[in-house]
């Protein structure tokens, strides 16, 4: 019984299904922007702690991929679906998201002391197929301006 509980309790957890595709989706597109569009891979999965919500839980961002395209630094979002049947893969970057990738992203270009560079945000969606995976790149999805303290009164009339 004490043999089969020790089992049970040093095996490692299965991974879920999502996750696994999700991991499989992050190379596929690394590989991708790395061979095909010569992108210089700087970070990835980049985890950051970005404070406390309402409920005093703890709140962290994570941005994908970080890399450069030529002198540009790009906060790359990568998205992983088994089909785009129902909805393209790229439409689960909502708002919440972007706020807490661009978030992430001002954390980094602060911490690494590239706060002046130019930087942008792009989508990479896969989507696995049999003759092989459907690549696209979404360059400047979004724009972090909206996200700015104070940017609705600072702008000109």
């Amino acid at each position: 019984m004490f043999a089969k509980l020790k089992t049970w309790l040093t095996k490692p957890p299965a991974r879920s299904a999502h996750l696994a595709l999700g991991e499989r989706g992050e190379r596929a597109a690394l590989e991708y922007l790395r061979t095909v569009e010569g992108f210089t891979i700087v970070a990835t999965n980049f985890k950051v702690p970005l404070g406390r919500g309402l409920r005093n839980q703890k709140i962290t961002g994570e941005i994908d991929l970080i890399a450069y395209d030529n002198e540009t630094l790009v906060f790359i979002e990568v998205k992983t679906r088994t089909s785009d049947r129902y909805a393209a893969p790229e439409r689960a970057v909502d708002l919440r998201k972007q706020r807490q990738i661009a978030r992430a992203a001002r954390r980094y270009r602060q911490m690494m002391k590239v706060a002046d560079e130019p930087h942008r945000y792009d989508v990479v969606t896969v989507i696995p197929q049999p003759q092989g995976n459907k690549i696209e790149l979404l360059r400047f999805y979004f724009d972090d301006s909206v996200f700015l303290r104070g940017s609705y009164f600072n702008r000109e009339p």
